[in-house]
């Protein structure tokens, strides 16, 4: 079993929105030799989620997570990204592909930009 772990964001116009992003993938792919991570978008920037589970499953990948860099269960997480599951899961009938909750309503994320919060009053 090849495994890969996919972090969506959503995307903007301007490339540097990206960077903080970037740098969750270089970490968590530091942390995880053995998986392949890799970073998508819903909009505006490439690679797009499909996209991105197509360049996977070329490679071998059979097991894929997708892990959204959101805050919160917007429209996006409720609507737009069941229907790239689903679409990805037809696409690719053999992939094991599993959805994880927004990052940002994740307890240990949320103590920690707590923290931050707090730490940024001085």
């Amino acid at each position: 079993m090849k495994r890969a772990l996919v972090l969506f964001a959503h995307g903007a116009r301007a490339q540097s929105w990206a960077a903080p992003f970037e740098r969750l993938r270089d970490q968590s792919q530091a942390r995880l030799p053995e998986v392949r991570v890799t970073l998508a978008f819903l909009e505006l920037m490439e690679p797009r989620l499909p996209e991105a589970v197509a360049a996977l499953v070329q490679e071998g990948v059979d097991d894929i997570t997708i892990v959204p860099v959101f805050l919160g269960q917007g429209g996006h997480l409720l609507r737009d990204l069941p229907q790239l599951a689903d679409g990805i899961r037809t696409a690719h009938p053999g992939l094991r592909l599993q959805v994880a909750g927004a990052i940002g309503e994740d307890p240990g994320v949320q103590a920690a930009m707590t923290d931050y919060c707090i730490r940024s009053l001085g």
